[in-house]
């Protein structure tokens, strides 16, 4: 398993699969296909070598998948305004 590898795709993932950023256009497989494609030709701009990326590819893709058909979009600073508001409306102030 190539550890250095495994992280670079971590970070890759974090940086550019943002939760709840999936267009209507694109399936999740075809976005989670696309990105794969993405990310493999910047880690070769990376210097990292095939089979490095062919190690890790059965481990990476599923958690690409996860990351694109990510749909909450959860704000926890609105939820807690939302709360403090609620209790201050039930204290009748």
């Amino acid at each position: 398993m190539s550890m250095r590898f495994n992280k670079w795709a971590s970070d890759w993932i974090e940086a550019n699969i943002l939760p709840g950023h999936n267009s209507d256009i694109e399936t999740y497989e075809a976005r989670a296909k696309r990105l794969i494609g993405e990310m493999y030709a910047e880690a070769a701009e990376a210097k990292f070598k095939k089979f490095e990326m062919k190690e890790e590819e059965s481990r990476l893709a599923p958690l690409i998948l996860t990351a694109v058909s990510d749909n909450r979009d959860f704000d926890y600073d609105v939820y807690k305004l939302k709360f403090l508001l609620a209790e201050e409306l039930e204290d009748g102030d």
